[in-house]
């Protein structure tokens, strides 16, 4: 049997901050936990792979966004969608180090694994 692995994607941001929150909080404990995990930031989400806008991010009795992305970053994947990111100008020169922008292949390449597991926000 496969390793298992994770896959969230979280499709909020700051216009849903729980949602948006609880998917940060779920895909860093995993990796906290030794899961294989992958983070996929959709739509507003996409936002945060920018550098400081995680830290703009509050949400009380939340553990801080910015510390939640680089625990992900540190010991899983960061992935911006690349549909997402062409509607906010956002390139891969404009990501915080480690991030990357890959598309719907890419996505359904990760999920289709044997062993994954995916959740989406």
């Amino acid at each position: 049997m496969a390793a298992r692995s994770l896959i969230v994607k979280v499709t909020a941001g700051k216009d849903d901050p729980e949602r948006c929150n609880q998917a940060f909080t779920v895909a860093a404990t995993a990796v906290a936990s030794g899961i294989s995990t992958s983070l996929w930031l959709t739509g507003e989400s996409a936002w945060f792979a920018l550098p400081g806008r995680a830290e703009e991010f509050t949400l009380p009795h939340a553990a801080p966004l910015a510390d939640l992305l680089a625990s992900v970053l540190a010991l899983g994947t960061v992935t911006v969608c690349s549909q997402c990111a062409a509607r906010r100008d956002i390139t891969t020169s404009d990501v915080i180090d480690g991030v990357r922008i890959a598309g719907a292949a890419t996505f359904v390449a990760e999920i289709m694994a044997d062993g994954a597991q995916a959740l989406v926000y």
